[in-house]
């Protein structure tokens, strides 16, 4: 028999690091559902060739939505669906930075950035609001708020990091934004016309309104091309709220884990995706970056949201929406109806 001493040893001995052949079998584990989250973003890339004018993000989010009520697919597929969600989510949003240049947007004049932030700041707090009176969980508020206010789906996600929000509360968020948001890429192009509004005031409006930034494209294409500009580097001055936005939710939830005595581990300061975000800004602000490697951080930005997308759709299910109720929809609706008039007021006075 063995002395103490020596069984001592063996029992306070390092754990064996795993095998290369191990960590290749885990790494395999999330494979299956990363290659059809790639799959289909390139099935959804390859129809914008054909039709410009449609959002591959909108049709991996479709396309995800039909093959969680439509097929069952294998448990091995699950790993690989859930990182793309989470992990290579945030990495898109991370370089989504690269689209911004700070002297575009303070190109806008002061009067439209303090009109973007008054859309942010009033709209997740006017949604917040709303939410409380129809008694929505603060987390069900807060992805809500966030992706109506700030950037569709990508906000949502963005602050589901932040918060650790329920899965079906992500869930619900991200499907409210398509519906409500591809609402209104038709309705802001014919109230504009009817308002008697030229390019540039519709593309005001639609850039401060609209949802994703997808939808603000296609709702400046079908008013012009002026408004199309003027759109597109209104809702990227949203997307830059981002930032400080997801800071403070970050504060914010440190505190109530502090005040609820739970064991979670508390959030960042500021979130390292985000970080990362605003360093790509700050890149390419300075016009350093060759345009060739700008057109291929695009691409890969574009090919991972669009991933994501049709891994957040692919838990979007019909009786999980069901489930939660008809006053989500009541808070979307009114958050759509709020964030769109601040920023009506503000192309008015503006």
């Amino acid at each position: 028999m063995k002395s103490g001493p020596v069984a001592q040893d063996e029992l306070t001995a390092a754990p064996t690091p795993p095998s290369a052949a191990a960590r290749l079998d885990g790494i395999g584990a999330y494979l299956p559902g990363v290659a059809l989250s790639a799959g289909v973003a390139a099935v959804a890339m390859g129809i914008r060739h054909f039709v410009p004018t449609l959002s591959p993000l909108l049709v991996a989010i479709v396309v995800g939505a039909l093959v969680a009520n439509l097929v069952v697919l294998p448990s091995s597929f699950g790993p690989g669906i859930t990182f793309t969600s989470k992990k290579l989510l945030r990495v898109g949003i991370a370089l989504l930075g690269l689209q911004l240049v700070l002297s575009d947007i303070l190109g806008l004049g002061w009067g439209v950035i303090a009109m973007v932030v008054a859309i942010v700041v009033l709209g997740i707090v006017g949604t917040m609001f709303v939410g409380s009176l129809l008694g929505l969980s603060w987390t069900q508020r807060v992805l809500i708020a966030c992706g109506f206010s700030i950037c569709g789906a990508a906000a949502v996600a963005a602050a589901d990091g932040v918060v650790e929000a329920e899965e079906e509360e992500v869930l619900t968020a991200v499907a409210l934004v398509v519906i409500f948001g591809t609402l209104m890429i038709p309705a802001i192009p014919l109230i504009s016309n009817a308002l008697g509004f030229d390019e540039t005031e519709a593309g005001l409006w639609a850039g401060g309104s609209i949802h994703e930034v997808a939808q603000v494209v296609a709702a400046g294409g079908i008013i012009g091309g002026t408004a199309l500009t003027v759109a597109t580097i209104v809702k990227l001055a949203r997307v830059l709220m981002l930032a400080p936005v997801m800071a403070v939710l970050s504060v914010k939830q440190r505190r109530r884990t502090v005040e609820q005595s739970t064991t979670s581990k508390r959030p960042p300061l500021v979130p390292f995706f985000v970080v990362a975000f605003l360093v790509f800004v700050a890149i390419r602000s300075t016009g350093v970056v060759p345009a060739g490697v700008l057109s291929v951080a695009s691409w890969m930005q574009t090919a991972l949201l669009t991933a994501a997308m049709f891994a957040l759709g692919a838990g979007v299910r019909v009786a999980t929406i069901k489930k939660v109720g008809i006053r989500p929809f009541i808070l979307a609706a009114a958050s759509t109806v709020w964030v769109a008039t601040i920023a009506l007021v503000g192309v008015l006075l503006v």
